[in-house]
């Protein structure tokens, strides 16, 4: 397995990371026996990065890694990444409770990288008001964090506030031949590289978008290159070219899938796609853009958006739904981000109210207003307003309910 340096530390971590997030499941369970083999191969072929978080699996992915390295006695031969998940804090306690069941569930006396899940520019400064500083600097100190940094889903300008606001030593980021402009994008990667920081790139293969299910005319360009690899081998070197990029995490959910990003990882190496298969995966992003409904190239020009819609993210996820025959997978990604369910800042296209400020701002001379409207129609429907609504209301009142019981326990 290759391995490429953390620049602070000097720790070598594996090309490719195990996240930990689709496991084989059995009646909405993790399916331990093949997820146990699956992480047992991996760690035995030098994937010892494992990627997980709160949420995974509702929740049940923390506790089977740490039910899993401790059966086996693995716990010290790999190096365990979670997140805090911001949605869930409400105060400075609540970040304390949630790392402290953290530990518990892993099973372990320490997270060697410890992440913010999830920010947007608005979420990290609600975390910073909450002290979240301090926290880091204290449990970097003690021990119990070896590695500060974040996962992120916001603009560029927001990106590089966060790799300015505080010393971390490493950032995720999602990054794939089609996100060269998205999000954090090529100039978050370099940026955070320049800066100091190891880059974990999470959606590699854009949620599996990009390894199965093709379009027959995507296939037909993949074949017709020199070089026959599948597409999944094709999306994940196209992340491996890039030397600013440390660790890549995939989110398999097969024995199979396993063993073939591990052979892929084996000469991935930096620099080392030719400039005819460049053309190839060119070709490819091209055919992939052609079905794209809104060809908005994310400049931002059109923001801020006076009404509060995030007016990039909308067609990201509007693009990406009509792209691809998972597109659902894509539709609650803009479900939970755009309509506050992750930080409570509703970015969604419904807010628009026709200014049209944005219209005469954009230079692809996209009749915004109007294709905000065919956003709203697919996705911000009766059904995924109810369920926003439910999800709000729920994090809502774990919050109030999580203050009360401090209250009463500061009384006795």
């Amino acid at each position: 397995m290759q391995h490429r340096i953390i620049p602070k530390t000097g720790d070598k971590l594996p090309v490719l990371g195990f996240g930990a997030m689709r496991f084989p499941e059995t009646a909405g369970r993790i399916d331990r026996a093949k997820a146990s083999e699956m992480l047992a191969y991996a760690i035995e072929n030098g994937v010892n990065y494992i990627d997980t978080a709160v949420p995974y699996h509702k929740g049940q992915s923390e506790s089977f890694i740490g039910d899993f390295l401790e059966k086996e006695g693995l716990r010290d031969k790999v190096f365990i990444a979670t997140k805090l998940p911001h949605w869930s804090v409400r105060n400075p306690d609540d970040i304390s409770r949630i790392f402290e069941k953290q530990l518990k569930d892993l099973k372990t006396g320490y997270i060697d990288y410890y992440l913010l899940h999830s920010l947007s520019g608005e979420s990290w400064h609600n975390l910073d008001d909450l002290g979240i500083k301090k926290f880091l600097d204290l449990e970097k100190a003690s021990g119990r964090i070896r590695n500060a940094g974040f996962s992120f889903h916001g603009d560029i300008e927001s990106f590089k506030d966060v790799v300015n606001a505080y010393p971390w030593e490493f950032c995720q980021i999602q990054y794939n031949f089609l996100d060269e402009k998205n999000q954090a994008g090529t100039e978050g990667l370099k940026y955070a590289a320049k800066s100091g920081l190891a880059v974990m790139v999470m959606e590699p293969l854009r949620g599996g978008n990009l390894a199965g299910n093709i379009p027959e005319n995507i296939m037909d360009i993949w074949k017709s290159a020199k070089v026959h690899r599948t597409p999944a081998e094709w999306a994940l070197r196209w992340v491996w070219n890039h030397p600013e990029v440390t660790t890549v995490l995939s989110g398999m959910s097969s024995i199979d899938q396993v063993k073939e990003n591990i052979r892929v990882a084996e000469d991935a190496f930096p620099a080392s796609l030719s400039e005819d298969e460049l053309i190839v995966i060119g070709k490819v992003r091209d055919k992939y853009k052609e079905t794209m409904k809104v060809g908005c190239t994310g400049c931002r020009y059109c923001m801020p958006c006076p009404a509060g819609v995030d007016i990039p993210s909308c067609f990201e996820y509007y693009n990406s739904y009509h792209m691809f025959k998972n597109g659902n997978w894509a539709k609650w990604q803009y479900v939970f981000r755009s309509h506050g369910i992750m930080d409570g800042k509703k970015s969604h296209a419904s807010l628009c109210t026709g200014c049209g400020r944005c219209k005469k701002a954009c230079p692809q001379h996209i009749d915004i207003p109007l294709r905000l409207k065919e956003v709203a129609k697919d996705f911000d429907t009766p059904v995924t307003k109810a369920f926003s609504g439910i999800a709000g209301f729920y994090l809502t009142l774990r919050g109030k309910i999580s203050e009360v019981l401090k209250i009463k326990k500061k009384v006795r």
